[in-house]
């Protein structure tokens, strides 16, 4: 049995046709024939049955047919990983990234890890969550960076940072003129929230689910953009939960209103599919974030992981 053999009976399984699979596998039609024959006298038992037009697989060689997917796809991983290892910071990879992380992340390590790695070419994407995923099955994404965990078991998931949800209002008296909030003291009153769609939205409303038959009461204003809600909150219609990255200038600081222990955060991961083995990149890539993230948030210590979904 060769692993050649196995490619044979898998473009078979899906040209149905001798002549096609032949084709597709670049070899003379009669020697794909002979060795799916061989292979069917090496094991004793048929694969396709030839006597129906197009040629379909016996029960049994529909199983070996899938245990072949299998064996060649492990066979793929583990000679992209012995010969591209050597190159694996050249090349155009895909990154998809949520937009609530985006605008904050991307500044802080991009410019560096572009300036150390010129033989890279970064393709961003700002899609959100459910996109991510899709795109992480069927290759159209190499890597993504987004809130975790996902409970998905084909994804690997590398922390990158834990984020501090922080409260940001205009009117120091609506949470009693406290400098720290616990997330009970939260109201549904005048909550803004991002549209249905963002994960973020959802970590809101669990953070403050105790509340959450009541958020509709009140003034009520759906965005896509954080940015756009805090301005709203400017102008004193409302409070809102943004992530502590998005606090980009001591401006802003008069806004905010921290957690109290233990601070309610959001995970935040690289992600990719579990046979992606390119791990130098991640390596580099790793490292480029961790080095540009500020030192207050890699020291969080005391905090609750709040889930996305």
């Amino acid at each position: 049995m060769t692993i050649q053999q196995l490619k044979y009976i898998v473009a078979l399984d899906a040209k149905r046709h001798y002549v096609k699979a032949a084709e597709a596998c670049f070899v003379a039609q009669p020697t794909l024939t002979l060795q799916v024959k061989k292979l069917e006298e090496e094991i004793g038992t048929v694969i396709f049955n030839r006597d129906k037009s197009p040629l379909v697989p016996t029960p049994i060689g529909e199983i070996l047919i899938a245990k072949a997917k299998a064996i060649l796809r492990e066979v793929n991983e583990f000679t992209e990983f012995a010969y591209g290892h050597k190159t694996d910071l050249t090349g155009e990879y895909t990154l998809g990234i949520i937009p609530t992380i985006a605008p904050y992340l991307l500044p802080l390590f991009l410019e560096d890890f572009v300036k150390n790695h010129p033989d890279i070419k970064l393709i961003i994407k700002e899609m959100q969550t459910e996109q991510i995923v899709e795109s992480l099955h069927n290759g159209t994404l190499d890597i993504s960076i987004l809130s975790t965990p996902l409970e998905d078991a084909s994804l690997r998931e590398i922390n990158l940072y834990q984020e501090p949800f922080l409260v940001y209002c205009q009117d120091p008296k609506l949470f009693n003129n406290s400098e720290k909030i616990h997330q009970k003291d939260l109201t549904p009153e005048n909550l803004l929230l991002l549209e249905e769609g963002h994960c973020f939205r959802n970590q809101v409303l669990n953070i403050c689910k105790e509340n959450e038959t009541e958020r509709h009461r009140g003034f009520s204003f759906k965005s896509g953009s954080i940015q756009t809600i805090k301005n709203l909150v400017k102008a004193g219609l409302g409070y809102s939960l943004v992530p502590q990255l998005s606090i980009q200038n001591s401006a802003e600081k008069k806004f905010v209103k921290k957690f109290k222990d233990p601070i309610p955060t959001r995970e935040v991961s690289i992600v990719v599919n579990k046979s992606f083995a390119k791990e130098r990149f991640l390596e580099h890539l790793l490292m480029a974030i961790k080095k540009n993230i500020p030192k207050d948030i890699q020291k969080i210590d005391n905090y609750i992981k709040v889930r996305w979904k």
